[in-house]
């Protein structure tokens, strides 16, 4: 039997805390997969558990809610998945930060074959790969996007994802450059997953009936908002969290289609990777603290694949 391994967490702490260690791999139950992972999404999420911000990982555990792709293994009840199908999964049951696990197989969604297992990884930064795939998306649609960066190289990256305009943050009142480029309160919508220290700004450049989408926490939480503020100019917040529109299966399927229909069709295209050993994922959850300067998404890949 193949060794299996697992990065743990033993106790809270920084990059340091995240240990790489040999596990067993229990049987699935008859309504659970085994998938051999390929690909190991890495972001913000882990490094809130990783650090103790987020009480949601017991000591000692395994980090990780995304990864992807090879079915090894089913329980007696699956009848829709089989040995060899290639799937993708985000989950908030902890565990993915592994060479394998056993998952409930309701949660796994069978890729397509055209696209590669990292086509599923999330990040969060503006020319990151949830920032291009915002921008491709939205830019597809005939929008005007408006991108913030944090380097020259970074602006480089977003307006290749489709960004009209990049503003560099580290170095301009994004609020000012907004207001610059399209006039005051023109903005429809925003998409921040930094939080604290774009938050405040985020509300300012939106107009009549403007929605933000708070997304992530980056820069630390967004204080408490007072609903005066938001009646000022009839705005919306919403703040999403993924695992909550995952509970139903045919949405969660659903979400799954549309966005593999944007890869199919050429409306979304996979970002660069970082990718890095399994072994080394306090390197991945340095790059993300460190803003990750060469932009794209980070990916752990398990030591049986080539990177």
């Amino acid at each position: 039997m193949t060794a299996e391994y697992a990065i743990v967490i033993n106790a809270f702490g920084g990059p340091e805390a995240l240990e790489y260690e040999e596990i067993n791999l229990p049987t699935p139950a008859a309504d659970e997969v085994v998938v051999e992972h390929r690909a190991i999404g890495v972001n913000f999420h882990d490094i809130y558990v990783r650090s103790g911000m987020y009480d949601t990982l017991t000591p000692p555990g395994i980090p990780g809610c995304g990864a992807a792709e090879v079915i090894t293994a089913v329980g007696d009840e699956v009848n829709h998945l089989s040995v060899g199908d290639r799937v993708c999964y985000v989950t908030p049951i902890y565990g993915a930060m592994a060479t394998a696990r056993v998952l409930p197989a309701r949660l796994a969604i069978r890729l397509p074959d055209e696209l590669d297992a990292t086509s599923t990884i999330l990040v969060h930064a503006a020319a990151g790969g949830v920032g291009r795939l915002l921008c491709r998306v939205a830019s597809s649609l005939g929008a005007t996007v408006l991108g913030t960066i944090g380097s020259p190289r970074k602006a480089e990256i977003a307006a290749s994802a489709g960004c009209t305009h990049t503003i560099n943050y580290r170095t301009h009142d994004f609020v000012a450059e907004v207001t610059n480029l399209v006039g005051p309160t023109a903005v429809d919508l925003v998409y921040d997953s930094v939080g604290a220290t774009t938050f405040a700004g985020s509300l300012e450049v939106l107009g009549i009936g403007g929605h933000l989408v708070n997304f992530g926490q980056s820069s630390g939480a967004v204080e408490p908002l007072a609903m005066t503020t938001l009646a000022a100019k009839s705005l919306k917040v919403s703040r999403p969290i993924i695992f909550h529109y995952l509970r139903d299966p045919k949405v969660y399927q659903s979400m799954a289609d549309t966005v593999f229909e944007w890869f199919s069709s050429g409306t979304l295209v996979p970002s660069d990777m970082i990718r890095l050993p399994l072994e080394h994922a306090s390197r991945a959850h340095q790059i993300l603290e460190d803003r990750n300067p060469r932009g794209g998404s980070v990916v752990l890949i398990p030591n049986h694949q080539p990177l």
